[in-house]
């Protein structure tokens, strides 16, 4: 298997849905050179139209609240929400779908912005069947976080629903923003449930039932039926449309509004150099280690792509960062990630190695497990 890289940032062939073009530029270079071309006036513009008439709707509903933001108390949803509130008047619901295993730096951020004078609604589904599908797709599939990626896009429209809030404002279209498939000329914009089932969740969450899970234990999983979305006409918009996305941009602007926002108490997450984002769950250094696993690369190449795009790093720069960080073993958490699996180490590194992508990994002599696997050619 040959591994090309974007020829322009750090991203690699292997990411899934990603594409180059014939001069070797990926999709997510393009779409960064594109936003130079962008009226992000004229986009501002239109966004106060809608904030505007979700005003107005609010009103006439007698309603509390303007909006929902699915919330995790991070730099780029707290961004969001202060900006909603106090540069647009605004009245959001901050919904949390609560990380899998809590840590302290997650927390003190979310109280912090809390007392800012915002209400959140905080949901932490049952643990037992958090903790039962954690593991067993950690197992099938390679990702302890494929149901909570489910209950990330769920509750908050559940929330929504529930409360009569007919405006959700996502964050980021991924798929554009990073290399992915874009599946219509409204994608970018618009969140529909083909976007939340394609690419969010990649799975109904109803095949999930087995022996040890019945229907009703995957409340917090399973997307509300479609008549109960048009009931109160809800509209999910994303952010990244109206506004030039950028993640450190974002943690410029709450650090200038909330001086006291927490960072990695490390100085810096496992795998990569920034300190800054994806906080608030132990288990996400694993996500990110698998991914290297599955694909070759870790969180420093999708860290330091980003950075580049937005014209913050240099690609000589981002290539040493990569050879120093990338692919590192979370090893901080580990033990905790552990007995939250329920796992002892050989079975951990069994189900590792089940997902190795043969065509890049190849085994050696060497006896510690760490040691014992090598990518087949350096990419990087």
């Amino acid at each position: 298997m040959t591994i090309n890289i974007c020829k322009i940032c750090t991203t690699p062939s292997s990411r899934p849905r990603i594409s180059f073009d014939q001069d070797g530029v990926c999709n997510a270079c393009k779409t960064a050179k594109q936003k130079k071309d962008i009226d992000w006036k004229e986009r501002e513009k239109e966004f106060f139209k809608i904030t505007d008439k979700i005003k107005k709707i609010s009103k006439q509903n007698n309603s509390n609240y303007d909006c929902v933001v699915p919330w995790s108390g991070g730099k780029d949803s707290t961004s969001i929400a202060l900006k909603l509130k106090f540069e647009f008047g605004l009245r959001p619901l901050l919904v949390t779908n609560s990380p899998l295993i809590l840590n302290e730096v997650g927390a003190k951020n979310r109280e912090i912005l809390l007392d800012k004078g915002f209400d959140n609604i905080f949901v932490r589904p049952n643990q037992k069947i958090a903790r039962y599908l954690s593991k067993r797709f950690f197992i099938e599939r390679g990702n302890p976080k494929v149901a909570w990626d489910a209950g990330v896009n769920v509750v908050p429209v559940k929330i929504a629903i529930n409360f009569g809030i007919p405006f959700i404002f996502y964050a980021e279209h991924g798929e554009s923003e990073y290399g992915g498939l874009v599946l219509n000329d409204k994608s970018t914009k618009v969140r529909d449930y083909e976007e939340v089932i394609e690419h969010q969740i990649g799975d109904y969450p109803e095949n999930w039932i087995d022996d040890n899970i019945d229907l009703e234990d995957l409340n917090f999983y399973i997307y509300p039926d479609s008549n109960q979305i048009k009931k109160i006409n809800l509209k999910a918009f994303y952010f990244s449309y109206f506004f030039r996305w950028s993640m450190a941009d974002n943690y410029d602007y709450v650090k200038k509004h909330i001086s006291n926002f927490k960072l990695n108490e490390f100085g810096r997450t496992v795998g990569t150099f920034t300190n800054f984002d994806s906080l608030d769950d132990k288990i996400d250094d694993l996500y990110y280690y698998m991914q290297f696993i599955k694909f070759g690369f870790g969180r420093a190449v999708r860290d330091t792509s980003r950075f580049i795009q937005n014209n913050r790093m240099t690609r000589a720069e981002a290539m040493e960062i990569i050879r120093k960080y990338d692919g590192e073993f979370p090893s901080k958490n580990f033990k905790e990630v552990l007995q939250y699996l329920d796992l002892n180490e050989n079975e951990f590194q069994k189900i590792v190695d089940k997902h190795r992508n043969s065509e890049i990994w190849k085994k050696n002599d060497k006896n510690e497990w760490l040691n014992s696997w090598e990518l087949k050619s350096k990419i990087f």
